[in-house]
């Protein structure tokens, strides 16, 4: 298989793995990008210096990954227009589309192709992502060394061996940081209500969720523990989370991942 790397779709998520190709010394003329607005195109030969497209079926053409980074929705009028070119190539694909299966990609490109799915999350822009991913039964050994490797270079990667559980990824990790930007934004606005200068909430509440995710990665203490040890007998933060508590705070998180999950399935079919 070469090296050469042809992204369908040049939006955010592609920039960041593109980005972080480039910084970990993959060549830029062996990206290749297939992007249709003119605009984002040039942006990415300015920024990156990797060859782009207009078309995907030009950036497909010798490569031997394919990234499919477009929206879900287009997906397969995207995938069966390059199906002759699969059939021909048989490149390993790549998908960072949600709610799109392994099974549905192969069909759609023609069938016997190489799949991993994967489900990036948006702080891969800063490359500090996580990703989890999943390989067709045609996927072999260097074909997840290479995927793992191309979402490694956005942040750390997971591996799922029963597909049924990437719509838990997508509403666990996927759709994950606009919960706690939720948290982080409850948290500016309750400080506001207790008095506190705007800016001041804002630095207050940012800097403690920045704080507290680096005590979660950075130790080898669970969270359970973390939260237990900040929380005094009878302190301000047992008033905090005893209120938490009573309001369902758990119930109401595990509601909202179930109901992320569920459209995760719905896009699936509804994309079929």
């Amino acid at each position: 298989m070469n090296d050469s790397i042809a992204f369908v779709g040049g939006g955010n998520m592609a920039r960041s793995l593109i980005g972080g190709l480039v910084a970990r010394g993959h060549v830029p003329a062996a990206i290749r990008v297939a992007e249709p607005v003119p605009a984002l195109r040039d942006a990415l030969l300015a920024d990156f210096g990797v060859t782009v497209f207009e078309d995907g079926a030009q950036a497909v053409d010798g490569a031997g990954t394919w990234v499919l980074a477009t929206k879900p929705q287009v997906l397969r009028g995207v995938c069966e227009g390059l199906a002759p070119q699969a059939q021909a190539a048989r490149p390993l694909v790549v998908s960072i589309a949600a709610g799109i299966t392994a099974a549905q990609l192969e069909r759609w490109l023609g069938g016997d192709v190489a799949v991993v799915r994967t489900m990036p999350n948006t702080p891969a822009l800063l490359g500090a992502g996580v990703t989890g991913l999943f390989a067709s039964a045609r996927v072999d050994a260097a074909g997840r060394a290479l995927a793992d490797a191309l979402l490694g270079a956005a942040g750390r990667t997971v591996w799922i061996d029963d597909e049924a559980r990437m719509d838990a990824v997508t509403a666990v990790s996927g759709s994950g940081p606009a919960y706690v930007f939720l948290l982080a934004e409850a948290l500016v606005d309750a400080g506001i209500a207790e008095g506190l200068p705007a800016e001041a909430a804002r630095t207050l509440a940012l800097q403690t969720v920045l704080g507290a995710a680096r005590m979660l990665t950075e130790s080898d203490v669970d969270a359970a523990e973390l939260r237990r040890r900040v929380t005094s007998p009878g302190g301000t933060t047992q008033a905090a989370i005893e209120t938490f508590e009573a309001g369902g705070f758990r119930t109401l998180v595990a509601s909202a991942v179930h109901a992320a999950r569920v459209r995760g399935m719905e896009l699936s079919a509804a994309n079929d």
